[in-house]
């Protein structure tokens, strides 16, 4: 009598399962790269801080467009691969040996790990938290077990996966030559979803796309000032933002204090940069200002500073900034008054802000009252 259920369907099989295996590969290894590069330019540690580079200043709207794409792209590859692989779970026995113990207990910590950072990526692209644990953290560290996971299940399954890499490898397996089209059809209709899910979101990055943008979280269209938001002057407690009494401080050898009338009769430059978030959406937009760098050698700060900006938000992750001497002296970096010709509305940070090249939006930072160079 038999308790398990028998699994006959040919496209279970090896050659199937290593076919998609390398797709899914491939975009998990973009989406590793590309996050970790995120995290160190989010946030650099000590050592690193006057090492990362302002140019190309595109390059993080690339590579979180990426990022982003990529991960999105691996869901349905990773389903797939999945759909292959599962007949596997019912074998029998379930351990065979210490060693084929151990195999499952690394497929087991691969296919969890890449299941939580995928869709909790998913959930980070629309800002939704259903979780006790801090994002950020824990998404970088279960990044680090997932790649390690699967360079272990590589190394384990190398001859396997040698074997059915290519379809004259294949061929000497003697594989059913009626299998082709079915396979053909199931890797077709992968692709499709691939396409369709990629299609329908890439355009809140890449722009020339946006008009597919019907899945993706943001438009990068919609907004105060044609640009999209992420955290309102509301959302940080600032709703009622006067210009009154407000002040820029800068801190160094010469500190001195502007107000915005001051500050806009300064020399005055305008820089076309994107706005790119973690989130995945980026635009591009025109931003007018004053350069960080004429405002630090006013205080007496050095080519080789590094600035640290502090916001009028009371509260939050990221409201208070360091910028590294290659972001402060490049002469993209603004304290920005102006988007696009107009004043900043409240909501992208008035009375000023920062916008520098190749920076997270984070990073970017809104409501700007002091800088201090250290």
């Amino acid at each position: 009598m038999k308790l398990l259920p028998t699994f006959s369907g040919r496209l279970h099989d090896a050659r199937t399962a290593t076919m998609i295996g390398r797709w899914l590969g491939a975009a998990i290894a973009v989406c590793f790269v590309t996050g970790v590069l995120s995290h160190y330019l989010q946030h650099p540690p000590d050592w690193l801080e006057n090492v990362l580079p302002s140019r190309p200043y595109w390059g993080y709207r690339v590579t979180q467009g990426l990022h982003v794409a990529s991960g999105i792209a691996a869901i349905p590859l990773l389903l797939a691969k999945l759909w292959t692989v599962y007949p596997r779970l019912f074998v029998w026995p379930p351990l065979k040996s210490l060693r084929h113990a151990l195999e499952r207990l690394s497929v087991a910590v691969l296919v969890a790990a890449a299941l939580f950072q995928l869709f909790t990526g998913l959930l980070n692209t629309i800002q939704w938290y259903p979780w006790p644990f801090s994002f950020v953290p824990v998404h970088f560290a279960v990044a680090w077990l997932l790649a390690g996971a699967v360079v272990l299940h590589v190394a384990v399954k190398y001859p396997e996966i040698k074997a059915h890499w290519s379809s004259r490898a294949a061929g000497t397996l003697e594989l059913p030559a009626a299998d082709g089209p079915d396979r053909r059809s199931l890797l077709t209709g992968v692709a499709a979803a691939v396409g369709a899910v990629t299609l329908t979101t890439v355009g809140q990055s890449f722009t020339p796309l946006k008009r597919f943008d019907l899945l993706a979280p943001r438009h990068p269209d919609h907004g105060p000032q044609g640009l999209p938001v992420n955290r309102t002057a509301a959302a940080a407690g600032l709703a009622g933002v006067s210009t009154v009494h407000w002040r820029l401080t800068v801190v160094g050898d010469r500190s001195y204090a502007l107000t915005l009338d001051e500050l806009a009769a300064l020399a005055q430059h305008t820089v076309t940069l994107p706005i790119a978030c973690v989130e995945g959406w980026s635009k591009s937009a025109r931003w007018t200002g004053v350069r960080v760098r004429d405002l630090v050698r006013s205080a007496g700060g050095r080519p080789d500073s590094t600035v640290r900006v502090v916001s009028l938000e009371k509260r939050g992750t990221y409201r208070v900034m360091e910028m590294g001497a290659d972001y402060t002296e490049d002469p993209l970096t603004l304290l920005a008054l102006r988007l696009n010709g107009q004043v900043l509305s409240l909501d992208h940070g008035f009375p000023a802000r920062i916008i520098a090249p190749n920076r997270p939006g984070v990073l970017q930072t809104k409501w700007v009252t002091r800088m201090e160079i250290i």
